[in-house]
């Protein structure tokens, strides 16, 4: 595992004894920085840079000397260790000692729309619901990356376009529920609760999600379901397939057949989206 130094912004490869590390979870756009170019003198210049160095920054602030942030950590030439990331990511949210997400579509918030603030119900009501405006239509809501990065970590930061802090997965666990659909009580302490959510509840979360790349639906949710496989980049919707197989291979939890419509070709197994309706059907 490699970590950036918060002060140095200079790689370090751990492989036992890992320190203590912050986590950044984000959307791609253009011109991130990536593993080759970390450590060029003109990395400021991309527009991808900003982000790494206030995870940094803010890093430094709650006495962490390391971060970790996808884009620039792994090596993604070598398909080996992107295997080896993929598939070891949910841990390395899960042990990091905080999550900084950043939305960098949701505009900064004045600070009577913090709805952290004391203030009576009816200013509070109001606050929230132009809060929500803002928060539940961010971009990050929707990809599937996203998914267990929001679950894995205990402690999570939410921070707006300019980075300033928003809340944390506690402050807005009702809202993040209501928008995502994942109980409070997996948000909250996913490694108890998560295992009691059957197969179908948990598809169900990221069956509305995107990913810029087919495979990447089932890669996604390898450590949602505590399985491992080996990356097959170019067979398509097939790893979705293979994501079933190895899931069922583990449990005898049948409610992986509670489809919203008959899967195509008569098969036993269903693409990822026809779990969307499926959470209303278990009970």
């Amino acid at each position: 595992m490699r970590l950036l130094n918060t002060t140095t912004l200079k790689l370090t490869e751990f492989t036992r004894d890992v320190p203590p590390y912050a986590i950044l979870s984000h959307t791609w756009g253009d011109e991130e920085v990536t593993f080759q170019e970390i450590g060029l003198p003109e990395r400021h210049k991309k527009k991808g840079f900003r982000k790494i160095r206030w995870c940094c920054q803010q890093a430094k602030r709650d006495t962490l000397e390391w971060a970790w942030v996808d884009t620039c950590c792994i090596d993604k030439t070598s398909s080996a260790e992107l295997s080896e990331a993929i598939n070891s990511m949910y841990n390395w949210y899960r042990e990091a000692q905080v999550c900084y997400v950043y939305l960098e579509d949701v505009p900064d918030l004045d600070a009577d729309l913090d709805p952290g603030l004391d203030s009576d119900a009816d200013d509070e009501s109001e606050a929230a619901l132009r809060w929500d405006d803002r928060f539940r239509p961010a971009r990050w809501f929707t990809r599937g990356w996203c998914l267990q990065e929001l679950i894995a970590p205990g402690a999570v930061e939410f921070y707006s376009a300019g980075w300033r802090e928003i809340g944390t997965k506690l402050s807005l666990c009702e809202r993040i529920s209501k928008i995502t659909g994942i109980p409070s009580n997996v948000l909250l302490d996913p490694d108890s609760a998560l295992e009691g959510c059957c197969l179908a509840q948990r598809m169900s979360w990221a069956s509305a999600r995107k990913t810029s790349r087919v495979e990447d639906e089932a890669y996604c949710l390898l450590g949602i379901f505590g399985v491992h496989m080996p990356l097959l980049y170019g067979e398509g919707e097939r790893a979705f397939y293979r994501l079933q197989e190895e899931i069922i291979r583990q449990t005898e939890d049948y409610s992986f057949l509670l489809w919203s419509e008959v899967p195509p070709d008569d098969r036993w197994l269903a693409p990822g989206h026809y779990f969307r309706d499926s959470v209303d059907m278990v009970g």
